[in-house]
């Protein structure tokens, strides 16, 4: 059961800058997630499998508008040969994650997922971007067992802004969301902290829906453009938001990852890959500390791991599987926690729903 904090007391912690205030602040988070989740850190492997995308977002450098980015889209065996490594380091979960990929068919993905979920005993979580409900609903029936798709800014604008519409599409992530609980998903979602243009009172709203919504994945890291992009490179400016400008840096997330404890109790919430770019030595730990209770160790082969290059200076770019695994539990370990066994899900999966005819998300 969420803690009660309205949108005007959440945004107050936002701002809260006093350093004993905030300790309290951590203190609480900590000792929420202790008691709803417990000391287990549940490590998904991550594969991202594809770096083809079809969108012109304004900070990633996947974006279909990077020339100077060599594509790639992995080999079925090749992913399964990553599944099969998290099986072996004993995750219980494997993420597939790419850009917005068209080449990624319905029927192709789900023959992956449902290798996977033959010869292994992992759960599968997805991280597709927006995709029909036709496609969500094929890889659901194949054995997917959540999805993952972050609105990043419950600010509609400031979303336009940042993720142009594909030709006359225009999604809804909301929706989206809602419609992959009615398919069966575990669902996940989740922002980015300090987006030009992204005011406190924005953010507070983002973690009160993350209530309202009552996700089972919230992914909260910091805003990093890409230099390749129209906001890395200046060439992208937004109208000042008269000092209400939410900075990027560690501590802003620090602060919405507690928040987002307190309000969601039950929620699976990740120390992000993001958040150990900007403090390697122990930007992971930290959001242990302050709420969080996943780690997502890359088990991308080396070959496609720097061309997934969402941002500059990714963590963990030329650590082999097994190194990362070692490390990250040496990091798990050194905090007094331990890791996980099994998917570690939130809830009971229901069955499969059944697609109500012309009923879709994202509109032609």
């Amino acid at each position: 059961m969420s803690i009660k904090m309205d949108q005007a007391q959440i945004l107050g912690w936002l701002r809260e800058a006093n350093p004993d205030r905030l300790q309290e602040l951590w203190r609480r988070a900590d000792e929420t997630r202790r008691a709803q989740v417990g000391d287990a850190v549940h490590l998904r492997g991550l594969v991202e499998i594809s770096n083809f995308c079809s969108r012109q977002c304004a900070y990633c450098g996947l974006r279909i508008g990077n020339s100077n980015l060599t594509r790639y889209r992995m080999e079925a065996d090749e992913i399964l040969e990553a599944a099969q490594q998290a099986m072996k380091f004993g995750y219980g979960t494997v993420v597939l994650q790419a850009g917005e990929d068209y080449g990624i068919t319905a029927r192709w993905l789900a023959e992956v997922v449902r290798r996977i979920k033959s010869e292994t005993p992992l759960a599968v979580t997805l991280s597709l971007g927006e995709r029909l409900d036709k496609e969500l609903a094929a890889w659901r029936a194949a054995g997917a067992d959540r999805y993952l798709l972050r609105f990043e800014t419950s600010d509609r604008n400031l979303f336009d802004e940042i993720h142009p519409p594909t030709g006359n599409r225009k999604c809804d992530r909301i929706a989206i969301l809602r419609r992959l609980r009615d398919l069966g998903y575990e669902v996940g979602s989740g922002i980015m902290v300090g987006i030009p243009g992204q005011t406190y009172a924005s953010v507070a709203k983002d973690i009160a829906l993350f209530r309202e919504m009552d996700l089972d994945m919230i992914g909260i890291g910091p805003f990093i453009p890409h230099p390749a992009t129209p906001l890395g490179s200046g060439m992208q400016f937004f109208p000042s938001v008269n000092g209400e400008q939410v900075p990027n840096h560690e501590l802003m997330v620090y602060k919405a990852i507690a928040l987002t404890r307190l309000v969601r109790p039950d929620a699976n919430i990740p120390a992000t890959t993001a958040l150990a770019t900007i403090n390697k030595k122990n930007g992971r730990e930290l959001g242990l500390q302050r709420g969080a209770n996943v780690f997502m160790p890359n088990l991308t082969p080396l070959k496609y791991r720097r061309l997934y290059e969402i941002y500059p200076n990714k963590a963990c770019i030329t650590e082999t599987g097994d190194a990362c695994n070692g490390c990250l539990g040496l990091r798990i370990h050194s905090i007094g926690r331990n890791i996980g066994s099994g998917p570690g899900g939130r809830r009971e999966r229901p069955a499969v729903a059944e697609l109500e005819s012309g009923k879709e998300c994202c509109h032609a």
